[in-house]
């Protein structure tokens, strides 16, 4: 997990980012990889793709990276004390907060056999902040 910090917000999220002109999603699922925690990977499978719109679309793929250490990198949009990535670790899902959780849901880890037997593991049990703590009394 890659830890984001702009302006007020702190978020984990995977490493990610665009795909450039001439470049498939998988080559840069690759060079994001590298340019955020500093490793190689091999792309073993495309995971999920999510279309926002018919120009807009995020992809997910499960690399291997064999016994590679992640290093903290940078975002290359980013540059001096405007830098927003500030650390790089491997987390378990109870380390990450659950609004982080939700955003791995929608990018596609649930079709990793692990994730999903972890998330199945939880029980029925809601969480979720209480009435008026937030946006508890929403409806969808």
């Amino acid at each position: 997990m890659v830890k984001h910090q702009h302006e007020d917000a702190t978020w984990w999220c995977l490493p990610g980012g665009g795909v450039e002109v001439n470049e498939t999603p998988a080559e840069a699922a690759v060079r994001e990889l590298w340019e955020e925690c500093r490793v190689d990977g091999v792309v073993i499978r495309e995971l999920a793709t999510q279309v926002y719109s018919p120009r807009d679309r995020s992809y997910t793929f499960l690399l291997e990276i064999g016994d590679q250490d992640p290093q903290l990198g940078i975002d290359p949009e980013f540059t001096g004390d405007a830098q927003i990535l500030v650390d790089v670790r491997w987390l378990a899902l109870s380390e990450i907060p659950e609004r982080d959780r939700a955003f791995l849901w929608a990018s596609g880890l649930l079709g990793l056999e692990d994730f999903l037997s972890e998330v199945e593991s939880w029980g029925n049990e809601i969480s979720y902040p209480k009435v008026g703590e937030g946006y508890g009394n929403q409806s969808y």
